[in-house]
């Protein structure tokens, strides 16, 4: 976080136009222009025939030039949403920085000639430097919440809509990112970084069981750094839709990398400390299963699980089991940190309509479920749209509830009839 820290004392000239003079009323007129635009989600199929079959950059070029200031725009009216303590926080003004000096960037190609080859090698080199400058957007913003968290009373109110929000801040995130690599993978000529076999970073044929492979054996590589142990693999896949054949389906390998190898973390960790006295640990099940509709993967531990009331506070931005991470030590990966794992993990099911479940027997150990749809036509991006539903979200107190709550202790029904 040094680099980011310094990078909010050059920011500070650029946030400063935001709050006045003339170049902050541009800004505020241009982020009041695109927000009226809704985002425009596109499906894994679309993606892919654009890439393979008529891939036109001059086409691509004129939809990311409003595209990718609609979805920058829309995301920077829920930021000025935040309550005003976590607003201000110096981590969330730089990220804010960040997203308006984007925005700004690009505009500037709204009016340029897509016939132009300077401009559209020149617009390639400003999506990546928006790539790059936003490289850090996770951790800095999480520095906001835990800056936040630490100097202010977290209300469960507050709570709900900073958990709101950060779903779909993160969301939009993930769609601009993906926005980026695929143009920059399939057209910038000085990228050699791209698969040959996949389109841009989609794999049309993508293999399910390699990809649980690999996570597995980074994971374990992690964990036997840490513990100087780790639990086997044992899979078993189905395909249901031609059987006895591989499982292959059409998905950006990178996301479905990023959730496996989250899910195995958790369960290696939670395997190796729930199992420390026994002499050989149990090995983690994965059950990869392909239907019609759905790609399902099934990770189960038996890592002694986690209690019921629990569960939905492991999707929590606020909330985690480890340790806070070391902010500025770049020597190693932690096995765990922000307690952002699994929630980003879930959005990056989600941003193509699929989704991650966890089911868990306190006691005995967790199932992890990963949905991804069979069909590229069904994968279709999800995306946060600003309007006055979203807003009333960040507007409306929670009720109080219509079933009664019990409280913490039992009452103490003989001193209530003694006082009677």
């Amino acid at each position: 976080m040094k680099a980011a820290r310094i990078a909010l004392r050059s920011a500070a000239p650029l946030a400063a136009t935001t709050t006045g003079g003339g170049g902050g009323g541009r800004v505020t007129r241009e982020v009041e222009h695109f927000a009226r635009y809704s985002p425009s989600p596109l499906s894994i199929k679309q993606f892919l025939d654009f890439g393979s079959t008529n891939a036109c950059e001059r086409t691509s070029f004129s939809f990311l030039r409003h595209e990718l200031p609609v979805r920058l725009a829309n995301i920077l009216k829920e930021i000025d949403l935040l309550p005003s303590p976590l607003l201000s926080t110096p981590s969330v003004q730089l990220v804010k920085s960040w997203y308006v000096q984007s925005l700004m960037e690009l505009v500037e190609f709204h009016e340029k000639k897509p016939d132009d080859h300077k401009v559209l090698s020149e617009f390639i080199d400003a999506i990546v430097k928006v790539r790059n400058r936003h490289h850090d957007v996770v951790p800095t913003m999480a520095q906001g919440v835990l800056e936040y968290r630490d100097s202010s009373k977290m209300d469960p109110f507050t709570n709900q809509n900073i958990q709101y929000f950060l779903d779909r801040f993160y969301m939009n995130r993930i769609s601009i990112r993906m926005l980026i690599n695929q143009h920059t993978l399939i057209f910038d000529n000085s990228n050699s970084l791209g698969n040959p076999k996949h389109i841009g970073c989609i794999d049309p044929c993508c293999d399910v069981v390699d990809l649980v492979h690999d996570a597995f054996q980074s994971a374990q590589m992690l964990c036997d750094q840490y513990y100087f142990a780790s639990p086997d693999l044992k899979l078993t896949q189905v395909n249901g839709k031609t059987a006895g054949q591989p499982i292959h389906i059409v998905y950006v390998p990178s996301h479905l990398f990023h959730m496996l190898f989250e899910l195995f973390k958790n369960a290696m960790r939670a395997t190796v400390e729930h199992q420390e006295k026994k002499p050989s640990l149990d090995p983690i099940e994965v059950t990869i299963v392909l239907g019609k509709e759905d790609l399902s993967i099934k990770i189960s531990d038996r890592g002694g699980g986690v209690p019921m009331r629990k569960i939905e506070s492991l999707f929590s931005y606020t909330y985690s089991t480890a340790p806070k991470p070391v902010m500025d030590s770049n020597n190693s990966t932690p096995l765990a940190g922000f307690g952002y794992g699994l929630p980003i993990s879930r959005l990056y099911a989600k941003y193509f309509q699929g989704d991650l479940n966890l089911c868990s027997i306190s006691g005995y150990g967790t199932d992890a479920l990963i949905y991804l749809k069979a069909l590229s036509t069904e994968s279709v991006e999800k995306l946060p749209v600003f309007n006055k539903s979203a807003c009333k979200h960040y507007q409306i107190a929670i009720e109080a509830d219509d079933w009664c709550v019990p409280s913490k202790e039992p009452k103490n029904l003989s001193r209530q009839s003694a006082a009677a």
